[in-house]
């Protein structure tokens, strides 16, 4: 369990730094911007890497059950991973999508950390699903009060919000097909 807690520090913790502008400002004028991404893209991924790891070792060792949830969980959880993928794939692409939900990955993080939560109840999974989302709902607050700007409205669905949704879906999926299986080694249909 600690390696997992070790990696959600560092890789929420680096996630937190935009969120202490003075902190960060300091950060980057002590080492460079370009010193300061790169720091922060290997922090991030040594994070992500305990996370998985740790996360393996925690489920696997007979983790701690905190709630035993309800197997009708399972339909509800489908339906609010349904958007996340097109709501991920709407970041990188403009559209009226991107400018509607304005912050689009934080709202596919705190989606998908609900719905894990909402499916599974170990401790593990709480720390995990729970730490996300209480990042997701820090860092949406933190960017109302920072003043950043969402991106600019756009009037009509385009080529990329379309896109988005197609490329989304296939990937929800075969992530409900296989992938999650294979990945995470749980069948999301049981």
């Amino acid at each position: 369990m600690s390696i997992l807690i070790v990696g959600l520090v560092i890789f929420l913790g680096l996630h937190l730094l935009p969120v202490r502008v003075p902190l960060k400002a300091s950060i980057i004028a002590r080492l460079g911007a370009g010193a300061y991404k790169a720091l922060m893209s290997i922090g991030s991924l040594i994070g992500l890497i305990l996370i998985i790891w740790g996360y393996g070792v925690a489920r696997s060792s007979g983790a701690m059950v905190l709630w035993q949830p309800p197997t009708g969980l399972r339909h509800l959880v489908l339906l609010l991973m349904l958007p996340v993928f097109p709501l991920l794939i709407a970041t990188y692409v403009p559209g009226k999508i991107r400018s509607t939900v304005k912050h689009p990955m934080l709202t596919a993080v705190k989606l998908w950390a609900f719905a894990h939560l909402l499916a599974n109840g170990t401790l593990p999974d709480v720390l995990l699903f729970g730490s996300f989302l209480a990042w997701g709902v820090i860092d949406r607050i933190s960017l109302k009060r920072r003043g950043v700007l969402p991106p600019a409205p756009v009037a009509r669905f385009t080529g990329g919000d379309w896109a988005a949704i197609v490329i989304g879906l296939v990937l929800y999926g075969l992530m409900v097909w296989r992938l999650h299986l294979l990945l995470i080694g749980v069948s999301p249909l049981g």
